[in-house]
């Protein structure tokens, strides 16, 4: 009977042969598979705090301008029946919508940085995420003009 091995040119005593050569150094300098790990590691764990840190950037911006619109909006609707509860709900349903938005467009601007084998530094991350509170603003006015 033929199992799924049986197809490989190594036989039994080969394989723990190559299993510690791959585990080990070897003559021509090559990284062994431990150092590999380790590189991908600090790849991604790099890759994710490029993006964590454009998403932090993003997210006090959005806070700032949320806030800021959420106090002009309770000073005009002070006389408003409802007017707190309308400041309410459309303060933070705008902030959760900026939120999913910056950690979408936070990952994506880290992974091409990641795959452009680029660093980042922290004033490319302000910039990105100012750029991102930016865009989100102007695209939300210019939504709210065209249906007026």
């Amino acid at each position: 009977m033929l199992n799924r091995w049986s197809c490989c040119q190594f036989t039994g005593s080969a394989l723990p042969h190559l299993v510690s050569k791959l585990r080990g150094s070897n003559s021509r300098g090559d990284p062994n598979m431990d150092e590999v790990l380790e590189r991908k590691q600090a790849v991604w764990w790099k890759t994710t705090e490029m993006g964590y840190w454009v998403f932090l950037w993003c997210l006090f911006s959005s806070l700032f301008v949320h806030g800021a619109v959420g106090l002009l909006m309770l000073v005009m609707l002070q006389r408003h029946k409802r007017g707190r509860l309308i400041t309410l709900v459309l303060v933070s349903v705008g902030f959760l919508a900026s939120l999913c938005g910056g950690v979408i467009t936070s990952a994506a601007v880290a992974g091409v940085y990641r795959v452009a084998g680029k660093d980042m530094a922290p004033l490319e991350a302000l910039v990105l995420g100012v750029g991102q509170t930016s865009l989100s603003v102007v695209i939300s006015f210019s939504r709210i003009l065209a249906t007026l």
